[in-house]
């Protein structure tokens, strides 16, 4: 969690241009006044703001997912440890579903624009956010970005975290799922050690399987143990090399996106009944019924 990795706050960037969140919304690490308490005092204190962060984070998560549900926007939240292929794999998907279906992205790394030019080269619209010391995205950051890219309505939307284990798992952006991407040139037993990112992944696309023929991984042992920890986690198998998977990981993002779609659809449908129900409601009020 933020309130003990380290990672920095006030330096965010969203296409090169500084970005402040509101005072309340603050990582416990800024109040020197933590690290003079006493032990106990220390730890309820940390604890508090840590709840006091997720809280705020919340409340602009859930003011982007409906948003996203008004929209019929199906958005996904990319998470992996720095040298999965994440960026491949996206540039890959793209390539897949750009002539069938309109798609933004949203990058987020510490530096650089280097993977959102990367993006743009695939002829989609990207933004940029530098976290600079911070160590993943938060809901505030999105729904920022979200507005300088102006969604079109039952379009896909990827949002690439922050090459992280940890911090991501517990901050809500407003995304349908968290899908986390493990290489198997990372080791077989990533999901027990960082078991509250794939616990809150709907997806583990395990990823550079063009490599085991080099490499000593076990497959099933390593979806055993992401089973282990979330007994419903999806398991896709994919290469941006060979194309492995893609087929399967394209159409599990076109249901998501029909379903998003649908939702739109049926919560429209919904508010045209309410107001027919509250001008009816008037009309017997007034008498004119």
């Amino acid at each position: 969690m933020c309130i003990t990795c380290g990672c920095g706050q006030g330096e965010t960037k969203i296409e090169g241009e500084a970005h402040h969140h509101p005072h309340s919304y603050v990582h416990a690490h800024e109040h020197g006044s933590l690290v003079q308490s006493r032990p106990h005092a220390h730890t309820s204190r940390m604890v508090q703001v840590e709840q006091d962060i997720l809280a705020k984070n919340n409340q602009y998560a859930s003011a982007n997912r409906s948003h996203f549900a008004e929209h019929g926007i199906f958005a996904l939240n990319l998470v992996s440890s720095p040298g999965s292929g994440k960026t491949a794999l996206l540039t890959r998907t793209i390539e897949r579903l750009k002539d069938k279906a309109r798609i933004a992205v949203i990058e987020g790394d510490q530096q650089t624009s280097l993977d959102a030019d990367r993006i743009r080269a695939t002829g989609v619209s990207a933004v940029q956010i530098n976290t600079g010391k911070g160590c993943h995205l938060d809901a505030h950051m999105v729904g920022h970005a979200v507005e300088k890219l102006a969604l079109a309505d039952d379009s896909l939307l990827l949002i690439e975290n922050v090459g992280n284990l940890v911090c991501p798992a517990a901050f809500d952006l407003g995304e349908a799922h968290k899908v986390a991407i493990l290489s198997v040139t990372e080791g077989e037993d990533k999901p027990l050690k960082y078991p509250d990112m794939f616990a809150a992944a709907e997806v583990m696309l395990l990823n550079k399987v063009d490599l085991l023929p080099y490499l000593n991984f076990n497959v099933p042992l390593c979806i055993e143990y992401a089973r282990r920890i979330n007994p419903y986690i999806r398991v896709i198998l994919t290469s941006a090399v060979s194309g492995e998977g893609m087929d399967e990981w394209r159409e599990w993002i076109a249901a998501g996106m029909r379903q998003a779609a649908e939702q739109k659809t049926n919560e429209v449908e919904a508010l045209k009944r309410r107001v027919a129900e509250l001008e009816a409601a008037l009309k017997n009020v007034r008498g004119e019924g």
